[in-house]
């Protein structure tokens, strides 16, 4: 039976009444709205949009039911993920690999050059891994300890590293982002990534011009800091090369092209053998137990350091902060919101008020810039109603699709602005996949990061500036 199609100002109903709730969560908790508040204001609503489909367009129940089965199928993997996510924070931290890691960073890094230092580390290590979410939960923890040791703003921080980080997710063949806008399309891999140089190089060097140039007005004291910091870590844990094995051998993994959930749990397995061989003391006291002999207080230890909270005394409370982990249980918070997120964009989907949104959006863009500019609206409004890029981007690309070939311009037009649009701005959204991940590796609000994502906010922008100016845009018979 065909589904009529809901009006576009009863489709907008539910998201209004998403950003109304969401907005009053964030004003009544603040910093700790992921802890359920956002979660309840997305299944409200989730019921929303279902109750007036159901009553007012009369969509069977399975509808639904089929797409929140089919949409959450799809998460599964990037659940696990989380998880390991969460094992490699936390051994990856008692391993001795991160304080190692801001141990001899905080001696060589200057936090003049810092930022743009981080956004260029992160961007390559993306590039050659094809993985924003690996850069930022290995490497990208370490450099926000180093900016931290070194007085540098978190917020700062945090915004050298997702823009670095997104740039080579971006720009890689190796992305699974990257392979699903150009195959979502239709075009050539390499072609894509080709095409995308023409607005993702100036972003990206915009991007270092502007951590440059907020480096070297950072004149801040911080000799105070680096000594507290190293004196602190030395005092604690065994700091030793060797622990640089592990993320040595990560690279490997990485360089081998294993897929990404394999690649992490890998790396938190060779994370707690380290643990268990340089630092025994540490995982004796997240034991806490006197009762048990030594291999069963190292083997509660490191358990605890895989699933739970750890807390370790260095002497300092801000170090304490930097050195404690949730483990796989501090990121259960994250996949909570991803669940009941993913149950709202499926919603959104089942009833196609999605479909009717995007209609009238399409009706409007007749020429090349309203054409341009409705595809990186339609990408970020997809990233805020449904919840994930994946989801954001293969949407973008079904609906434009004819239209680009009916106005005569090249697919890869169409999948260079949906990464542009849908791939870099996900992370931007505090309740989409990208931004709640991010937001809890790297312990810090995605609307405090957020203004900081020169990349992110650029590349945007600059596709609709080429647009507007028609460079380099690719045409066919």
């Amino acid at each position: 039976m065909n589904q009529k199609l809901p009006h576009p100002v009863i489709a907008l109903i539910p998201i209004i009444v998403l950003i109304g709730l969401l907005g009053t969560v964030i004003y009544l908790f603040g910093s700790d709205s992921l802890n359920g508040g956002s979660q309840t204001a997305l299944i409200l609503g989730t019921a929303v949009c279902i109750a007036i489909s159901m009553t007012i367009y009369r969509v069977p129940w399975k509808d639904f039911e089929r797409q929140i089965t089919h949409t959450l199928g799809g998460i599964s993997v990037t659940l696990f993920i989380l998880l390991a996510v969460g094992m490699i924070s936390g051994s990856w931290m008692i391993s001795g690999v991160v304080p190692t890691l801001i141990y001899y960073g905080v001696q060589i890094m200057s936090p003049q050059f810092f930022l743009v230092s981080t956004c260029a580390i992160c961007a390559l290590v993306s590039l050659l891994s094809g993985s924003s979410w690996t850069t930022i939960a290995t490497i990208g923890v370490a450099l926000m300890g180093i900016g931290e040791a070194l007085g540098v703003s978190e917020a700062w921080t945090a915004g050298a590293i997702i823009s670095g980080a997104y740039f080579g997710d971006k720009m890689s063949p190796l992305s699974d982002t990257t392979i699903l806008a150009s195959s979502a399309v239709g075009t050539d891999l390499f072609g894509h990534i080709r095409y995308m140089v023409y607005t993702t190089a100036p972003a990206f060097i915009l991007t270092l011009f502007i951590f440059f140039f907020a480096g070297i007005g950072d004149v801040a004291e911080t000799e105070l800091h680096v000594a507290q910091y190293t004196e602190g870590l030395s005092q604690t844990f065994n700091i030793s090369l060797w622990t640089l094995l592990v993320p040595l051998l990560t690279g490997v993994l990485i360089a081998m092209r294993y897929p990404s959930l394999i690649t992490l749990f890998a790396s938190a397995i060779m994370a707690g053998f380290m643990a268990l061989i340089l630092q025994p003391h540490i995982l004796t006291q997240i034991a806490a137990d006197t009762t048990l002999s030594t291999p069963e207080s190292l083997a509660r230890g490191l358990a605890i350091t895989y699933y739970g909270a750890t807390a370790v005394e260095t002497g300092s409370s801000s170090l304490n902060e930097l050195v404690s982990t949730g483990g796989m249980a501090g990121m259960l918070n994250t996949v909570w919101l991803i669940l009941c997120a993913m149950c709202f964009g499926a919603s959104m989907v089942a009833s196609r008020m999605i479909e009717s949104l995007t209609r009238v959006i399409l009706r409007l863009a007749k020429g090349r810039f309203s054409l341009v500019s409705s595809t990186v609206g339609t990408g970020f409004f997809l990233n805020l109603t449904t919840g994930d890029q994946f989801i954001s981007i293969v949407l973008t690309a079904d609906m434009y699709r004819e239209a680009y070939r009916e106005q005569g311009y090249a697919p890869q037009l169409l999948s260079r602005t949906t990464e542009d649009a849908a791939t870099v701005t996900s992370v931007l959204v505090p309740w989409n996949t990208c931004g709640m991940t991010q937001s809890t590796v790297l312990g810090i609000p995605t609307l405090t990061y957020l203004p900081y994502c020169f990349f992110n906010i650029l590349s945007p922008l600059i596709t609709l500036l080429v647009a507007a100016f028609g460079w380099k845009i690719k045409k066919i018979s």
